[in-house]
């Protein structure tokens, strides 16, 4: 019997929605894009296939995360995405959840020099 579980909007977000959300909140971007901006905001660390890029593009869609939307100076068909209010929500909890649990270990860190 296959288990599966249901997302949970509070908890963690994987690496490439973290990073494709954190690229969305400063402007909207189309794929090529996106995927240039995630390589320099990981420091050369993280560089996405376009199928996990567009995989995930679409889990945020479907989640209402982000949005498409038609980018009237460009000369080709590119699908642009931007941040909803809602992904914008969501990204600030992640981050500040991801603040607490930096501040508690670093708590623990300075515990166990003490």
């Amino acid at each position: 019997m296959r288990h599966v579980a249901e997302r949970d909007e509070a908890g963690p977000l994987s690496e490439p929605v973290l990073l494709i959300l954190m690229s969305l909140a400063s402007e909207p971007r189309h794929g090529y894009a996106l995927l240039k901006d995630i390589e320099r905001l990981s420091g050369g660390r993280v560089r996405l296939s376009t199928g996990t890029l567009y995989g995930a593009l679409h889990r945020l869609l479907q989640d209402a995360w982000i949005e498409r939307f038609a980018q009237p100076d460009t000369s080709r068909e590119k699908q642009a995405y931007r941040l909803t209010p809602a992904g914008r929500r969501r990204l600030q909890a992640e981050l500040e959840r991801m603040k607490q649990l930096t501040r508690a270990g670093m708590a623990r860190l300075r515990m166990r020099e003490a």
